[in-house]
């Protein structure tokens, strides 16, 4: 577990970015069972690929024509339970930590690992997400 003090600057900047935190596996699963398109962001203190997910993620939802209808977060290595219970949600994808998984009525629909944003730039990945969001977002 990451002392809050470490993990409180990078809470702040995705809830900002205007996602809502989910703390609990009650709040992980009553969001991903709604109607509609939810994008959750699994955060991480990795500062390899954390660094440019969070302004990525972030860019994406701002610069999308086509937006998700709930925009939630979970912080891996600090909120335990309701990140075990996000990756339940993400399954068969392994543990991986950032992330980012789309859901479209309850259903994973798109995921992207850690591997697949390590080296990339926010620029990038906010790139690649603008057209999962054109593609499953109404």
């Amino acid at each position: 577990m990451y002392p809050e003090h470490l993990v409180a600057p990078m809470r702040a900047d995705i809830v900002e970015g205007g996602f809502k935190e989910l703390k609990t596996p009650a709040e992980v699963e009553e969001v991903l069972a709604k109607e509609g398109t939810t994008l959750l962001f699994i955060n991480s203190v990795c500062g390899c690929s954390a660094r440019t997910a969070r302004p990525g993620v972030k860019e994406a939802v701002w610069n999308s024509a086509k937006k998700p209808n709930n925009l939630v977060t979970v912080f891996a290595g600090v909120d335990q339970l309701a990140t075990q219970k996000a990756r339940e949600f993400t399954l068969p994808y392994p543990p991986s930590s950032p992330s980012i998984a789309l859901f479209k009525d309850g259903e994973l629909v798109h995921f992207v690992e850690r591997h697949h944003i390590e080296g990339r730039s926010a620029e990038m990945i906010s790139s690649h997400l603008e057209m999962v969001f054109d593609e499953f977002c109404a």
